[in-house]
């Protein structure tokens, strides 16, 4: 664990590059570059690609954040400080999922935009940009797992880590961020290869909706911080849940689309 990359020391400041930060700048590049090479070979625009992209990126900032702070909202309430506090941590994923596509989806009304091809562009780019993100933290120790006997368990040990997010020190704890990092990245290969053979537009994206809620309902199992819950589910579990039974329906209904296109001209 390395909750900065490296530091040094200028005009009297000292500065600290804080590993995650750095992991997640290579994470939005690393998508944007995929989904700009993706739109080239489909024939589409990079200047809408682009501006979508940064869109997202804000608005996702900004949405897992207030997602976090709704989580436990009495709390912030009555300690403003640790609003503060919290502009240190990432957020939560599914807040600044739902803010991202919806912004994104005023874009693309706006502007007469292909909204489902542009989904199955940003889909792999997304799963690719979460793998990357979680290697980082797994080095800030944020979005740790539960205690576990297990052989691969990880110990923390810094203080400053603790501090920042409170993961537990010195116990074994379940690699609950390397298990998020590798999924995603099986995902990513997943959805390219659905992307070769896709039926109709919209279905990479709606994939990776569908299995992606099935990993991270899973994988929440793991978990051993406080992110909020309802009825013994944490709130990335119910979302997910909602999620998945969004996109199975989209799914069934637009597969429908070209078999009932077929339907119709045979009938002529």
């Amino acid at each position: 664990m390395r909750p900065h990359l490296f530091g040094f020391h200028l005009l009297g400041w000292n500065i600290q590059i804080p590993t995650y930060g750095v992991m997640l700048a290579l994470a939005f590049i690393a998508a944007l570059w995929l989904a700009m090479r993706s739109a080239r070979r489909m024939g589409l625009p990079r200047d809408p690609i682009m501006d979508l992209w940064i869109a997202a990126l804000v608005s996702g900032i900004v949405g897992a954040k207030l997602l976090l702070y709704l989580l436990d909202l009495p709390y912030y309430l009555s300690n403003p400080m640790a609003i503060l506090l919290g502009l240190r941590s990432a957020g939560v994923f599914y807040g600044g999922l739902l803010a991202g596509v919806g912004t994104c989806l005023f874009i693309v009304w706006r502007r007469g935009l292909p909204g489902w091809i542009i989904a199955d562009i940003a889909a792999p780019s997304i799963a690719l940009a979460q793998s990357i993100g979680r290697l980082g933290c797994f080095a800030a120790g944020c979005c740790y797992g539960k205690v576990t006997d297990v052989s691969w368990a990880v110990i923390f040990t810094s203080p400053e880590a603790q501090d920042i997010t409170g993961v537990p020190l010195h116990v074994p704890l379940h690699p609950s961020q390397i298990y998020m990092a590798a999924s995603n990245l099986l995902l990513f290969l997943v959805l390219l290869l659905i992307g070769c053979r896709k039926r109709y537009d919209g279905q990479v994206f709606l994939w990776y909706l569908l299995l992606y809620a099935v990993i991270r309902a899973l994988l929440e199992l793991t978990r051993g911080d406080p992110r909020g819950e309802l009825l013994g589910y944490s709130t990335s579990q119910i979302i997910a849940a909602a999620a998945a039974l969004a996109a199975g329906f989209m799914m069934w209904r637009r597969s429908r689309i070209p078999r009932l296109r077929a339907d119709v001209g045979v009938a002529k």
